[in-house]
Formats: C-alpha cells, sequence, structure tokens
C-alpha cells in the first residue's frame, strides 16, 4: 500500500470518529484513546491506522522485528499497514549553488501484524501496575520539577482535586495514591498544553477535556484503572475534522512523552 492511499484510509477513520462524536457516541473516542495507551510511541495518524484496521491489537511489529524474538506471523495474516518516514539520500545530485543536495524525507506505507497474529517463543513480560502507581508517582514527580513545575499539596476547595497555575501545581491532600498519580498527570498536562510559550488556550470545556484525555491515556498506560478518569469526550468536538485532529495529536504528543518519563526505567530493566 502506498503513503498516498494509507493517509486516505486515516482520514475516513478520522471522518468516521468524528461523525460518531458528532451523534454524541463519545464511547468512539474512548476507544481512540485506549489504544492510544497502547501504542503511545505511534503517531495520531498510525493509531488510526491501526484501530481502523485491528482496533482490538495490543502489540505490533514488522515482520524481522518478530523474526529477531523468535516469533513468526501465521500464515494467512493480513498485515495493518502503517505510514513509515524514508530518508532519500541525494548524493550524486548538485544544488545550484555547487553543494551536495541534503536528503530529502518520505514516506510509505509498511506493515506490522499484532503478536495475536505471531506464533513462538512468549514475550517477556513487562512491570505493570494495578490500582498502585508504585514508582511512577516519584518518576512524575521528578518530571513535573524538571521543567521547573512547582508542586505543592494542600487543603484544596470541595470538589476540586488539584489546581494548574501556569509553573505551578497544587494538589488536594488524602488522594488515595491512583487518583493522586491520575491528578497529576492531569495537571501537568494542563501545564504542558494550555500555559506557557506557544501554547493554545481553547475554550475551558475543550482544556478539561484534553487534560482528561491525556490523564486517561497515561493511567490506562502504567496500569491503573481508568473507569473514574473517563469524561464527556464528546465535548472536545468542535464541528469540524481538522480541529479534531489537531487536538487527539496533541493529547497523543502530550500523553506519549509524560509515559516515557515514568516508564522508562521498567522497560529498561525488562530489556535487560
Amino acid at each position: 500500500m502506498k503513503a498516498e492511499e494509507a493517509r486516505k484510509l486515516t482520514d475516513q477513520a478520522l471522518a468516521r470518529l468524528a461523525d460518531a462524536l458528532a451523534q454524541g457516541k463519545s464511547e468512539a473516542l474512548t476507544r481512540y484513546l485506549d489504544t492510544m495507551a497502547r501504542f503511545h510511541r505511534y503517531s495520531f495518524g498510525n493509531i488510526m491506522l491501526i484501530l481502523a484496521q485491528k482496533p482490538d491489537a495490543t502489540h505490533v511489529a514488522g515482520f524481522n522485528t518478530w523474526k529477531k524474538v523468535n516469533r513468526w506471523v501465521k500464515k494467512g495474516e493480513h498485515g495493518i499497514v502503517i505510514i513509515a518516514p524514508m530518508v532519500i539520500r541525494r548524493e550524486d545530485e548538485q544544488a545550484k549553488d555547487g553543494e551536495p543536495q541534503k536528503s530529502v524525507m518520505r514516506f510509505r506505507g509498511v506493515y506490522v501484524f499484532d503478536v495475536s497474529q505471531t506464533e513462538g517463543d512468549p514475550l517477556p513480560e513487562v512491570h505493570s501496575v494495578k490500582g498502585d502507581p508504585g514508582p511512577c508517582t516519584e518518576r512524575l514527580k521528578g518530571l513535573i520539577a524538571a521543567r521547573g513545575i512547582t508542586l505543592g499539596y494542600e487543603q484544596l476547595p470541595p470538589g476540586v482535586s488539584g489546581l494548574s497555575s501556569g509553573g505551578g501545581i497544587r494538589i488536594q491532600t488524602g488522594l488515595t495514591p491512583a487518583d493522586e498519580f491520575a491528578v497529576l498527570v492531569h495537571e501537568l498536562a494542563h501545564e504542558m498544553l494550555h500555559h506557557g510559550q506557544g501554547s493554545t488556550r481553547g475554550t475551558k470545556t475543550v482544556r478539561e477535556t484534553e487534560a482528561e484525555a491525556v490523564a486517561f491515556v497515561v493511567t490506562h498506560a502504567v496500569g491503573l484503572d481508568t473507569n473514574s478518569a473517563a469524561a464527556d469526550y464528546i465535548q472536545m468536538y468542535q464541528g469540524s475534522k481538522e480541529t479534531l485532529a489537531e487536538s487527539l495529536d496533541c493529547i497523543q504528543k502530550t500523553a506519549a512523552s509524560i509515559i516515557e518519563a515514568v516508564t522508562a526505567a521498567d522497560e529498561a530493566a525488562a530489556a535487560a
């Protein structure tokens, strides 16, 4: 499949999601965020492609990558197409000023396969938490501090679990470990998405929904129960496919950076 065909498939998937949201079917976005949690390293477009072709996928890799871990794609399985970058070097061509041409980035459609489509040696189990974020909370606090954001715990007004003020986060005292982690992620998402230079504020509804969506993805990715993190995702939809795509792209990138920071040590240990 060519990259252009893959992009067309992405657009169709986005259009279906936008249409579902317009009809009040917010569970469609919940499914997307669930897929994002499983594939946080993938771009917004590739997450769309995976969800459109195999919504139950849990772990995907290319044909040769599976071979390296002694697993093989089962006969008759159809691959999941995603878009991959490809660098084209033009060493023999010269620019008009006599300097060598720079490398050119192109994109092409490639196929990956879900673990359910393969057989062979079992995959090593990666540590995940269930109801208790464990060391992930301290790593998250480290990320907050590294970004120059102050963090404090205090008695906040009733019904308020956390506040973000641009350079500072305040958290309600006495939260359970799972709630504390989710609230920290929510408020950090505000800091990353809605404060500082180059940020886009949007409406309060959009800001809260984007932050809650990031919290949903991150808490799910580290193994926490995300039922309490679900929000009215339909409110993110502002009437255009382009606005929805922009918001989802921001959520994906923000969630991915947080997940990588809080799970890097676990992944390194599992790979050792």
